[in-house]
């Protein structure tokens, strides 16, 4: 088999691999890479009739957003994906659509994605032509996986994304009794101080910057994924308001993640055990608190800006690319008295980064608005850290070869110096081709 990579080489984002025996080629992931620019993978478009099948290892749009451009230029091939990845792509590609406003892009698009999507089960084999497929949980968001594909002599382990700590929605992945020659793995926290603190620490941390903003009669912003770390914090906060740690307020839930919320429900099977179980057994059900209200209209934005009452606002976009964050952000950015809180990883290049590393000012419908506001960063990662990263490769056995992806390319490069002393370790280039 040989292995393209099409994206997510030496950067993060674009996720979009070429997998080609004899007579297959499948892509796993087509991903877009968001940002000032929109980025898409080095796929032209008469490779598209040789694809055989498109395998998604989980929602995110870095990871699947490339999928509404490929069936607008004329792909049919099957797109296989668990059932929650399926049905949080509906909403995802939906939005994208909107938003990004690409002329390739056809309006019905999303449901010939949909006609085309076949669901698999973690562990399920799908036999691609002469290929196997499987999937494999990850750990990282609802429904994620790792992606073994195999031609019955070699075999290839793609981690897409990977978490191996537990979450409140999550168990970690499962890296049991795993065999590949090949390991294609990212390296987003790949950097050698990319040491995570742990679940108990972060949860103290949030929840004591939150209290004292509301305390202090400020209300706090939190950017996030519509997809995995939304979800995350909203349990967090509805566990901690209940526990009377974070004072009664209103949790405001903006930008598409009651959709999301609702499909996390009716995919509960997929979550920790602990949580079905809180759900079978008593009246505590946290996808529906009445602790979280949903922002129906752009009037209840003002009137949630304008309120003199402290609030928590979980709204998308996660790197304030876009999204209802802006619109909060032109209105209470100026007080002193609120806090934003960033919880998830910052990409180079988008406005979340720039924040993040000082800046204190992001255009805003064209205008420049000043930030007064505190800014903190309390990571929820759904990723792998640096020390989880070198001991995947120990979990596989008859491993010879490592690429590093979905990585900035010095985090690829300190990881692959401490990997290289035990295994073949590559960091591909955009477009490079390799041997399994």
């Amino acid at each position: 088999m040989e292995i393209s990579f099409l994206g997510a080489a030496g950067e993060v984002g674009r996720s979009c691999i070429l997998i080609e025996s004899k007579n297959t080629k499948i892509l796993l992931d087509a991903g877009v890479k968001l940002g000032p620019k929109i980025e898409y993978p080095e796929l032209k478009d008469e490779m598209l009739k040789e694809i055989d099948a498109t395998v998604i290892s989980h929602a995110h749009l870095d990871h699947c957003g490339y999928l509404t451009h490929m069936y607008s230029r004329g792909y049919t091939a099957p797109t296989y994906a668990t059932k929650p990845t399926i049905e949080m792509m509906q909403v995802l590609l939906s939005d994208y659509i909107r938003v990004s406003q690409a002329r390739d892009v056809h309006k019905n698009v999303v449901s010939k994605i949909m006609n085309s999507s076949r669901m698999l089960e973690f562990k399920q084999e799908v036999r691609i032509k002469d290929l196997t497929v499987s999937l494999i949980p990850s750990g990282h968001i609802l429904g994620s996986a790792l992606i073994r594909v195999s031609d019955g002599k070699e075999s290839v382990i793609y981690t897409g994304d990977i978490n191996l700590s537990k979450t409140k929605l999550l168990n970690f992945a499962d890296l049991r009794a795993l065999e590949a020659d090949a390991l294609i793995m990212e390296s987003t926290n790949g950097g050698e101080d990319d040491i995570m603190k742990t679940e108990k620490e972060n949860i103290q941390t949030l929840t004591n910057i939150i209290k004292g903003t509301i305390l202090g009669g400020g209300k706090v912003i939190i950017p996030s994924f519509a997809v995995g770390r939304a979800q995350e914090v909203l349990l967090i906060l509805d566990d901690y308001m209940n526990s009377g740690t974070i004072p009664k307020t209103p949790i405001y839930m903006d930008g598409m993640l009651n959709k999301i919320l609702r499909i996390h429900r009716h995919n509960v099977i997929y979550c920790r055990r602990e949580l079905q179980t809180r759900i079978l057994m008593s009246d505590s059900d946290p996808f529906k608190s009445e602790n979280f209200i949903p922002v129906e209209s752009k009037n209840s934005r003002n009137k949630i800006a304008h309120s003199p009452d402290s609030s928590i606002i979980v709204t998308t976009s996660g790197m304030l690319t876009g999204g209802p964050v802006l619109f909060y952000l032109s209105k209470l950015g100026r007080d002193k008295m609120n806090t934003m809180i960033f919880v998830g990883f910052q990409a180079e290049g988008t406005p979340g980064r720039a924040i993040k590393d000082g800046e204190r000012e992001i255009e805003i419908d064209g205008k420049k608005v000043h930030l007064s506001l505190d800014v903190k960063y309390v990571r929820l990662s759904g990723h792998a850290d640096r020390k989880q990263l070198e001991s995947i490769p120990t979990k596989i056995s008859g491993l010879k070869k490592i690429f590093l992806v979905h990585g900035e390319l010095s985090k690829a490069e300190s990881l692959k110096k401490e990997l290289s002393k035990h295994f073949e370790v590559h960091i591909p280039t955009l477009g490079s081709r390799h041997r399994v």
